[in-house]
């Protein structure tokens, strides 16, 4: 079955559909992106997604391309039409075609909008929860914002392919005093020595995660003492357990560091209780 995506008011076949080369997305990077979850056939975090893409669009100065509910109709539209049932729909928002020129276009130059869908095996992202991940520190090399979700992703780029370089899953970003910021596509968590589950405050050094805003919510009822604060790499090699979080990772264990096992190299309690009750907990629509 081909795949549908929706481009700039159109359903369209992926194979056919196109934007223009003047496109500030294709030729500054000028635009911002969301991920949202579906599972069992519902958008998981819709609200929380939406708002983020509302802050990333308004940090970057750029309308909403279509209103917010249509939009949340285009998004079941392309789940639908693509017969998702479990994966991702992907949204991009670009300040529109116009003119090479670093400046904004003159106004009447209308946003950009591409929203596609596709199925990911739950099975597989189990399985691989189950055994648990390597992950690989980098040094930060990001601009000073990336918690706007901007398409500007070539140190990510860079970083995900260092890690499969390694032959690890994630890569982790650290800054020049040491301390752990976040994963290339993710969000970093320790369970310290001391047992806290532990993760960065969501401050302009990193993407306020969708999925760790939902996992700091569940922590308490789950009576986990929770820190969040900058942890650094030596705290992650003595920490109990380490995960990252995403929308389509939710609470992913981590086994080693840089070749080094975490704890005691295996899933750790704390990282699969959360992945439960997230399942259980997570604004499902």
């Amino acid at each position: 079955m081909s795949r549908i995506v929706y481009v700039n008011g159109r359903y369209r076949e992926q194979a056919e559909a196109s934007v223009s080369v003047d496109d500030r997305a294709f030729t500054f990077g000028d635009g911002v992106y969301e991920v949202c979850e579906v599972h069992d056939g519902a958008l998981i975090e819709e609200t929380r997604h939406l708002d983020r893409l509302d802050r990333s669009l308004a940090a970057l100065r750029i309308g909403w391309p279509i209103g917010r509910e249509a939009l949340r109709l285009v998004m079941r539209e392309v789940v639908r039409r693509n017969r998702v049932a479990h994966g991702l729909v992907y949204i991009q928002a670009s300040r529109g075609a116009a003119r090479r020129d670093h400046g904004f276009p003159p106004p009447g130059v209308r946003p950009g909008l591409v929203v596609a869908a596709r199925s990911l095996d739950p099975a597989a992202i189990a399985a691989r929860a189950a055994a648990g991940v390597a992950v690989v520190t980098v040094p930060e090399v990001r601009w000073a914002r990336p918690d706007i979700k901007t398409l500007q992703l070539l140190p990510n780029v860079l970083a995900k392919q260092a890690a499969r370089d390694a032959g690890a899953y994630e890569a982790w970003f650290v800054d020049r005093d040491n301390f752990v910021t976040e994963g290339a596509s993710t969000n970093a968590w320790i369970v310290s020595a001391g047992g806290a589950l532990t993760t960065r405050q969501a401050d302009d050094s990193i993407l306020h995660g969708v999925t760790r805003a939902a996992l700091v919510a569940i922590a308490g009822g789950l009576g986990l003492t929770l820190e969040t604060r900058p942890f650094t790499v030596a705290e992650a090699f003595a920490a109990r357990e380490a995960f990252f979080s995403s929308a389509t990772t939710i609470a992913m264990p981590v086994v080693s560091l840089d070749g080094r096992p975490i704890g005691e190299g295996k899933p750790g309690p704390v990282a699969l209780a959360l992945r439960r009750a997230f399942r259980e907990r997570a604004e499902r629509s």
